[in-house]
């Protein structure tokens, strides 16, 4: 069985629902399945460490999970148009991966969540491709073949899947059919590619 880790975080649960979306579309590949994972927020020095175990939602990712799977997507929200820190700490901490290449020449692709349109979502996708890129993988993109990023008046860039989830203050906006579908397309893209490159091995 091929498996894509979905690796995540989110706050406000716009970035957790495009990562279920990327997992719908990891599964629509026969013989590939999603394994779902977050990251703990990061906390200051002087506050209580997040629990071991989320309350809820998937549990915290490992360096396991890096190593066992076939291929990664990354989700964060914007954060002035870098990935969230939470995120980048948990990649900051994988110097043994990169040590060994376990990670190179798997496929990886990239999704993200920004409040507004022009709210940083280019270069939040490429700031989670830049340490993928020191690890060798092989990136994935969502191309203009595909109908849907050339429909979109919400989220979708070539560069990964993303959602503009609007002013928390109004009420998150729910992800567009556009932004559902192009997440969809990103995972199966990946575990297209991961699959081809497993049976080639």
């Amino acid at each position: 069985m091929t498996e894509i880790l979905v690796l995540y975080y989110s706050r406000h649960g716009s970035t957790a629902e495009l990562a279920r979306q990327v997992c719908l579309g990891v599964e629509s590949v026969t013989g590939v399945t999603a394994r779902l994972r977050t990251v703990p927020a990061v906390t200051a020095v002087t506050a209580a460490p997040e629990a071991a175990i989320p309350d809820s939602g998937p549990v915290y990712a490992t360096h396991d999970d890096l190593r066992e799977c076939d291929g990664i997507v990354l989700g964060s929200p914007t954060r002035f148009g870098n990935m969230a820190a939470p995120l980048k700490y948990f990649l900051d901490g994988t110097a043994s991966l990169w040590l060994s290449g376990v990670l190179a020449g798997k496929p990886a692709a990239v999704f993200t969540s920004t409040q507004t349109m022009h709210g940083g979502q280019e270069t939040t996708l490429l700031s989670m491709m830049l340490p993928l890129l020191h690890h060798g993988m092989v990136l994935v993109g969502l191309p203009y073949t595909d109908a849907a990023l050339s429909q979109t008046n919400s989220g979708g860039s070539p560069y990964g899947a993303s959602h503009v989830a609007g002013e928390e203050s109004k009420g998150i906006r729910k992800l567009t059919a556009h932004e559902q579908q192009l997440a969809q397309h990103l995972g199966k893209r990946v575990a297209e590619l991961a699959a081809v490159l497993k049976r080639s091995k």
